[in-house]
């Protein structure tokens, strides 16, 4: 199975940090955040991962190479403007192949990595599920017997983690467009499995939770 890492965003939040580095390559725990992704990724057994880029692409590409410093098989999807998540995908499908691969937003971090097996012969989608973080307390969607719906409750937030199917955005035209309503779309034609991990998860998304997980990370 391949991996596709979500890198194209320009990390608005994370200014001043990005003003003149690229989210991916904040240092966390003394490496780059997509660095640890990386590792995790190799160590879960991947060997092939599909990187988007747009902002400051160079210096990401430039830093990580073809991805033999990691043991694995890098592949570039260059963006001249962010696709957006669904637009992103799309666009990298040629790289990814049809297969389904598994989805990792670059900010954030996760001990959970799902398996191939988990989506199972007719879903689109299997979604990591967390509690609601302080900034998003209202979730995003609602789990009722492995299966991922708009509505219900409990609410709980969609990790950024994922295996997708390629069908599930192999129909629409190239460009700029956003994940979430066809995980919906898909959602509605129970199509969306899912699982709730109650784990260590952080939205990597501000200075002040970046600078909360170095210390996490820093405990014995």
């Amino acid at each position: 199975m391949k991996a596709m890492i979500l890198a194209a965003g320009l990390g608005k939040r994370m200014r001043p940090l990005t003003d003149h580095c690229p989210k991916p390559l904040l240092p966390v725990a003394g490496k780059p955040l997509i660095v640890h992704h990386l590792e995790r990724l190799k160590r879960a057994g991947i060997e092939e991962v599909v990187i988007n880029v747009s902002y400051r692409a160079e210096q990401i590409m430039g830093a990580l190479g073809d991805g033999s410093a990691h043991q694995l098989h890098l592949h570039w999807s260059v963006e001249p403007q962010p696709l957006e998540t669904g637009g992103g995908i799309r666009k990298a499908l040629p790289l990814l192949g049809e297969a389904p691969f598994l989805l990792v937003n670059g900010d954030v971090w996760c001990d959970r990595l799902p398996s191939a097996a988990a989506l199972t012969e007719g879903d689109l989608a299997h979604l990591i599920l967390v509690d609601n973080p302080e900034h998003h307390p209202n979730g995003d969607f609602a789990l009722d017997r492995g299966r991922v719906t708009p509505m219900g409750e409990p609410r709980l937030t969609y990790s950024g983690i994922g295996i997708l199917h390629p069908e599930l955005v192999a129909r629409e035209p190239l460009g700029a467009f956003a994940l979430a309503p066809l995980l919906k779309q898909a959602m509605a034609k129970q199509r969306v499995s899912g699982e709730h991990f109650s784990g260590h998860w952080v939205d990597v998304g501000t200075p002040k939770r970046l600078a909360e997980l170095e210390q996490h990370l820093a405990q014995p």
